[in-house]
């Protein structure tokens, strides 16, 4: 449990810690106004520390979000750029909803344990996400701990994967998710050649801190290089398996006009899934990051 105490030293701004093995709140910032250069860096530093950020009450345009995002670095934008606002390409539409016989945004993202954008060869740092419509039941997002996954790992299994290096694949499950969703679109070849293989530490390190974690998912490693397929294959369902343990895991129940910031290099989520009648929209803006090492 976190028992660090509210820092409240300038301002209104609070960071309040919650309890679990990572998250914390942001209250009392504004982020339809400028955000000052003392508070920027008193949120950089509690996303460093807590790793998931929950901006509480944020009434904000996709512009403002956008502006905020930004001054964490260079945006990414999503291969699937037919789900992305027209007016501002860099925010992906998270969402279930159908209008005249086509979905609004991509409905299906999140199904299985992930970092964004693990797949390129410069992964997101970390992940904004802006409620705009929240179903009445459903809908909830995990994260896990991946510094925590590090540390918890036996010896043995740490000397196994500590120089191990893994393959990232964007198309991994694709096919599967298709058979899931009729709304998951096939990849153009210009979609397909954004997202080639990629190689990359099976544990890295944070560029800010220095601590190492883990970096595998579910979602897209598809191998660990070098090693006969049945090792790779044993070997990653072991660390899929400790990654997410609930005891590594905080589960954010979305509410109204909430909007997180979680490291990319530092935890993997998962959506929870949301009743199919149930209405859900949310808007995502992903930062670039370093090659991972």
């Amino acid at each position: 449990m976190t028992t660090a105490t509210p820092d409240t030293a300038t301002g209104t701004l609070e960071i309040r810690p919650l309890n679990g093995p990572l998250g914390a709140e942001v209250l009392g910032l504004d982020l339809s106004r400028d955000v000052s250069l003392e508070d920027f860096r008193r949120i950089h530093r509690a996303h460093l520390q807590h790793h998931v950020l929950v901006f509480r009450n944020q009434r904000i345009t996709p512009a403002q979000q956008v502006r905020f995002s930004a001054r964490f670095g260079p945006l990414q934008r999503h291969v699937l750029s037919q789900f992305a606002l027209p007016d501002h390409p860099e925010v992906l539409v998270v969402s279930n909803i159908v209008e005249n016989g086509q979905p609004i945004g991509l409905g299906d993202a999140g199904h299985f344990w992930h970092s964004d954008l693990s797949y390129k060869e410069r992964p997101s740092l970390g992940s904004f996400l802006h409620a705009q419509e929240l179903p009445s039941a459903g809908g909830d997002t995990l994260f896990a701990n991946q510094h925590r996954a590090w540390e918890d790992l036996p010896l043995a299994l740490k000397v196994a994967v500590a120089s191990a290096r893994a393959e990232h694949t964007y198309t991994a499950r694709y096919a599967e998710l298709q058979a899931r969703s009729p709304w998951r679109p096939n990849l153009t070849a210009r979609q397909l050649a954004e997202v080639q293989p990629v190689v990359h530490p099976v544990v890295r390190t944070h560029p800010e801190t220095g601590r190492k974690a883990l970096f595998v998912s579910e979602h897209f490693t598809t191998r660990i290089v070098g090693i006969p397929e049945d090792e790779s294959r044993a070997l990653l369902d072991e660390l899929f398996a400790r990654s997410t343990r609930p005891e590594l895991q905080y589960r954010h129940v979305w509410r109204p006009h909430d909007m997180v910031f979680w490291d990319n290099r530092s935890v993997t989520h998962l959506a929870a899934g949301t009743p199919a009648h149930l209405r859900r929209k949310l808007y995502r803006t992903t930062v670039e990051g370093d090659v991972p090492f």
